[in-house]
């Protein structure tokens, strides 16, 4: 293949800060980052707590805007769309799984997982959905509540959910970080074996060195840089 015809990166940033203002005065909370996820790879962000990692996250995904630099998200410029074009920009490209999980508490898991799809238009949004919750193991609890599902449950809804519509970008912070430890291994064996069936890339903050060492590509972050 020649370089024309490589697909883009599907996320670049470049020379990227971020500044936010405190009662104390203006807070750097990335100073200068440069960072390019190749398609397909898989890279985990790992570094000490304030080193800025969720917020590298954050700036990428188009969630918060840097105070300087260009981010490029599927060869966009960020900084060139509003909050409404980010979100477009993302529907169905880019998908983001929390620690927290973040599931709609009044919907069950398959709702969570299908009211994605209907949105971007797909008309079998709720066979995927159920297709999807079968994947991760859930198929016996489509019609749950997230308060009637374990950690490890729910965090496997939002798998589906982030991954049923074939993104090319997976953005994850902290996937394992409210979940035991043998939950959290199943959870990350699973996200892991998804995303490579998908084909998409991924940026993954972790405190874990050994779920980081699954990563293709592991960078260390501290004091807002990537150190390494």
């Amino acid at each position: 293949m020649s370089d024309d015809a490589k697909p883009a990166a599907p996320l670049v940033l470049d020379a990227v800060a971020l500044t936010l203002p405190s009662s104390a005065g203006p807070v750097n909370i990335l100073r200068g980052v440069d960072l390019v996820v190749n398609p397909g790879e898989r890279v985990a962000i790992i570094g000490p707590s304030g080193s800025g990692k969720s917020s590298l996250i954050a700036v990428g995904a188009g969630l918060e805007e840097p105070t300087a630099g260009q981010v490029r998200l599927f060869g966009q410029d960020l900084a060139k769309l509003n909050e409404d074009g980010r979100a477009r920009l993302r529907r169905g490209r880019a998908a983001l799984v929390f620690q927290s999980f973040h599931l709609l508490p009044n919907m069950t898991a398959e709702e969570n997982v299908a009211t994605p799809l209907e949105i971007d238009g797909a008309r079998d949004a709720m066979t995927t959905a159920r297709d999807w919750l079968a994947r991760v193991g859930l198929a016996g609890r489509l019609t749950h509540y997230p308060h009637q599902l374990s950690g490890g449950e729910q965090q496997r809804v939002a798998l589906a959910r982030a991954l049923a519509a074939r993104p090319a970008l997976l953005f994850a912070d902290e996937p394992t970080g409210n979940l035991d430890g043998a939950t959290a291994t199943s959870v990350a064996d699973l996200m892991f074996n998804l995303v490579s069936e998908v084909g998409a890339a991924m940026v993954m903050v972790t405190h874990d060195p050994v779920l980081a060492t699954r990563a293709d590509r592991i960078v260390r972050m501290a004091d807002g840089r990537i150190v390494s």
